[in-house]
């Protein structure tokens, strides 16, 4: 095992071996196996968003052995997706690829002002699947966060004994944020901060914009001069809110956008000291060719080999 690996196993010493050695095939799996960086495909976005919005621009991801067999092909470090699509591959794919099962999900048919999401697999399913962790959204500020947050609890707990890993999407959102509020410095931070209070191995936040929202935060990050000009000074800060940094943060790639759009963001993230990108419909609504040299290419700026 590479001692960046061996490090970041180190920040967990309170965990069992079977969540180390969970955590570890996800770090020494695929072409950036051993660097401490990683690049995750999530594919939950039929459930939270819907089948055409989702897989309309690229009609072979209506089929879950596509995404699969693309997160294998790419080199990813894990895949990561709701009980169903999971279901739908995990014999045909068991081994191939490190499995992430997503156990609460929403969807977007009664609006979205305050999200709660439903629990909508378990722990059982995850170890009947193969799975080497679980992954949770919350939504910090929705008036429903509590109960995400007790559920979150009494879930990673159960995880946790049977040596699976907890990977935890923390999405700021509802309340009295405002839209530009929910990806804003402060915010984002205590979003990712929140995550690893209540447990998190893993952490998955938003990029951060240098907007900040809360007036007593903005006093603080005055006062301080906490540096947010540019994407990779902002990262350095979530990094820093996530225990200094002994904790896994990894960052949501978004909607599709422009591949320079991308690649500018993921520079930002590696030189700001992230782990990596956690790459959904930037992925999968592209055509399988092209879907492949775009994640080779990320994969290729994480290892260091593309500046």
């Amino acid at each position: 095992m590479k001692d960046r690996v061996r490090e970041i196993l180190s920040w967990y010493s309170s965990d069992n071996p079977g969540v180390k050695t969970n955590l570890a095939r996800i770090l020494n799996h695929g072409r950036l196996g051993g660097t401490g960086k990683m690049v995750i495909l999530p594919v939950d976005q039929g459930f939270e968003h819907g089948p055409a919005r989702s897989f309309a621009p690229n009609p072979p991801g209506y089929n879950p052995f596509y995404h699969f067999q693309l997160a294998v092909d790419a080199g990813l470090n894990a895949y990561a997706a709701p009980l169903g699509f999971l279901e739908a591959g995990a014999a045909e794919y068991a081994g191939d690829i490190p499995m992430i099962l997503k156990v609460n999900n929403h969807d977007v048919l009664h609006g979205d002002s305050e999200p709660i999401s439903a629990v909508t697999a378990g722990v059982d399913d995850a170890l009947r699947l193969g799975c080497v962790a679980i992954g949770f959204t919350i939504y910090p500020g929705s008036v429903y966060r509590n109960t995400a947050y007790e559920q979150l609890r009494e879930l990673a707990a159960e995880a946790k004994s049977v040596g699976l890993a907890v990977v935890v999407w923390s999405y700021p959102r509802g309340g009295d944020l405002s839209k530009q509020g929910e990806t804003a410095l402060d915010v984002d931070a205590y979003a990712a901060q929140i995550a690893c209070q209540l447990g998190a191995h893993i952490v998955k936040v938003k990029l951060p914009s240098d907007y900040l929202e809360q007036a007593e935060a903005k006093k603080v990050y005055e006062k301080y001069g906490i540096a947010r000009a540019t994407l990779t000074e902002r990262v350095r800060h979530i990094v820093q809110s996530s225990f200094d940094g002994r904790r896994i943060v990894i960052f949501s790639g978004g909607a599709k956008s422009g591949d320079e759009q991308v690649f500018d963001e993921v520079r930002a993230i590696r030189d700001g000291g992230g782990f990596g990108s956690i790459m959904g419909r930037n992925a999968f609504q592209r055509a399988p060719e092209d879907a492949l040299k775009f994640l080779g290419t990320i994969v290729k700026m994480y290892a260091g080999e593309i500046a």
